[in-house]
């Protein structure tokens, strides 16, 4: 949101010191980790309304010290020690988490947040899934949150790709929010995590259902993002080419189009008008204003690459999964990237990964996991590999809980996943065609946060 006294932009090189900015020492280096989940009433099984369902939940919330948020009359958001619990367009509750020091902490803030959640939950009869996309509800019975940003882009999603709004309204994902310490920093951990984010992808898939049966998919929700709107989504070829930096991924941010422009309280549509037309004062819906830092960060936060990049970068392949496996996304990433030995080993392993490789797994993942192939053997060999050096960059950062144990604790259910080839969606399958007899419906029983 625009936020007053936000410098104008004048010129391309402030959006290029914005994204500089985030540089920062390695002692600063912080984690944030965000999940989603969908809302869910236990008696029907129907998704929670906004009117008497999320609404209630975020009032409830407040006794926990969450401080809320409003968008008009109702209440959108909930703050509290740099955190935060938003919503997502379908009623899918998100924690986004503070920047903390260590996957301990994470995992602790997590632990928390859901046992607020489940609280609440309890007393109205409500329930989330841990699962990547809504197992029974159509699209059409899925209800609308009452956030202005999410209207323009309901409108505008269909006229750019055919899954846009089944992205909006039933997936859920969990993403890990990294520092980096400078451009070329920013640069190696910005390829080494692209060219692995379809290795997250298989390892957490976890989205095999939809309309009550298989949907073919072990990652439906990565499925979507293939054609959601190709101008704001991908492997982001360019980032591998030689000279990259943060000046070319303000050209890239540049030419996304718009979705909106934030003054006064309301969003007003911009939905497939030119950022660069904004910076000349030619954006009609704004006429003869020129945009400020805060217009450029809320432009940023509506690409949706693999990896996105603002002060910091954003791993954004992943299906949200059950509690214990939240942590484990941020130990994986931290493990390659927080650690240079681990760094670079990672890029070792990827750098001679080409552009039709990498998009070639992007698309192959969503239906066969860590069975894709990939060159003499499959995803599920490289998935050991990423592992390995994740234990050994969690090894080297030597961050303990109070038993003693370093963050490589977060790794076991992975290492297995791994170990196995089967993620938690072949699990989901293998219940579906076996003790479930058919019936989906069970997801909402183990499948219950």
């Amino acid at each position: 949101m625009a936020k007053k006294n936000s410098p104008i932009i004048e010129n391309k090189a402030q959006m290029i010191e914005r994204l500089a900015s985030g540089s920062k020492p390695k002692s600063d280096w912080r984690i944030g980790t965000e999940h989603e989940k969908i809302g869910f009433c236990l008696e029907k099984k129907t998704p929670i309304p906004y009117t008497g369902g999320i609404e209630t939940i975020l009032q409830k919330m407040q006794r926990f010290d969450w401080e809320p948020v409003y968008e008009g009359d109702n209440v959108i958001a909930l703050k509290r020690d740099n955190a935060s619990v938003s919503l997502e367009p379908g009623g899918q509750l998100e924690l986004s988490g503070a920047p903390l020091e260590n996957v301990h902490q994470t995992c602790a803030e997590v632990n928390r947040h859901l046992r607020e959640v489940k609280e609440v939950n309890d007393e109205i009869g409500a329930g989330f899934l841990s699962l990547g996309f809504r197992p029974v509800t159509k699209l059409d019975d899925v209800p609308v949150m009452p956030k202005g940003r999410y209207g323009i882009m309901r409108a505008y999603m269909p006229k750019v790709g055919t899954h846009g709004l089944e992205m909006m309204f039933r997936t859920c994902t969990v993403q890990t929010n990294l520092d980096f310490g400078s451009e070329a920093d920013m640069v190696k951990k910005l390829r080494v995590s692209l060219a692995l984010q379809p290795v997250a992808t298989a390892l957490f898939a976890n989205s095999p259902f939809m309309h009550g049966t298989l949907n073919g998919y072990k990652s439906y929700r990565s499925r979507i993002w293939l054609d959601t709107d190709a101008d704001r989504t991908g492997m982001l070829p360019f980032a591998f080419e030689e000279g990259f930096g943060f000046e070319q991924y303000v050209d890239y941010a540049l030419d996304v189009p718009m979705y909106f422009v934030y003054r006064g309280g309301e969003y007003l549509d911009a939905s497939g008008k030119s950022f660069r037309d904004f910076l000349d004062g030619k954006l009609d819906v704004v006429p003869g204003e020129k945009p400020t830092i805060s217009d450029f960060d809320d432009h940023l936060s509506t690409i949706f690459p693999e990896v996105r990049l603002k002060t910091f970068l954003e791993m954004r392949g992943a299906d949200t999964g059950p509690w214990g496996e939240l942590c484990a996304l941020p130990a994986f990433w931290v493990g390659l990237l927080y650690d240079q030995p681990a760094l670079d080993t990672a890029w070792d392993l990827v750098k001679d990964w080409n552009d039709d490789e990498r998009d070639q797994l992007r698309r192959d993942v969503p239906k066969m996991g860590l069975q894709t192939p990939f060159r003499n053997g499959t995803l599920q060999d490289i998935a050991k590999i990423a592992l390995t050096i994740s234990r050994e960059g969690l090894n080297a950062r030597g961050r303990l809980n109070g038993h003693g144990e370093n963050e490589t604790v977060f790794l076991q259910q992975l290492d297995e996943f791994a170990r196995t080839g089967k993620s938690n969606a072949d699990i989901l399958i293998a219940k579906f065609n076996g003790e479930w007899g058919g019936d989906v419906m069970r997801a909402y029983e183990e499948c219950i946060y």
